[in-house]
């Protein structure tokens, strides 16, 4: 037992957290997201049983964000035929989670296209394969440096 480490955080997830170089990335997958087939060459990480808000604060926690680009969050956008029809309340909570751990506060959060964000995503150096049911909700963490 380790004392000041949010319990959620596994030894194996610790691990892979320490193992990420500044600019690596992270991404913290919902349930829907296709976490193997993009994790291919990338560590994938299974907590089912968590929700992506839940995991996301525990890793902010632990986790510097990069200093050196303006959004190191970026989040999936929607695609056009579901901008208006799906609502993705989740993105506040991810907001208030990154606004809390980093003095950019929003403006570290960003978005990058559906398609995109999967191009991105395989070049992960992990994945972790959430629970999370609600839409929409992957997020892309860049990490930066401990000062």
């Amino acid at each position: 037992m380790l004392k000041g480490i949010p319990k959620i955080l596994s030894p194996e997830l610790l691990k892979v957290l320490c193992e990420m170089g500044h600019s690596d990335r992270l991404v913290i997958a919902d349930g829907n997201f296709p976490a193997e087939t993009m994790g291919k060459d990338a560590i994938v990480i299974r907590m089912d049983g968590h929700s992506a808000c839940d995991v996301l604060k525990a890793i902010l926690e632990v986790f510097p964000l990069d200093t050196y680009v303006d959004q190191p969050v970026n989040l999936m956008e929607l695609m056009p035929g579901d901008v208006g029809k799906v609502e993705t309340p989740i993105w506040d909570e991810y907001a208030k989670l990154v606004s809390a751990a980093d003095p950019r506060g929003e403006n570290a959060v960003g978005h990058i296209e559906r398609f995109a964000f999967y191009e991105e995503a395989k070049k992960a150096y992990a994945i972790i394969a959430t629970g999370e049911s609600a839409l929409y909700a992957n997020v892309m963490l860049q990490k930066g440096v401990v000062i």
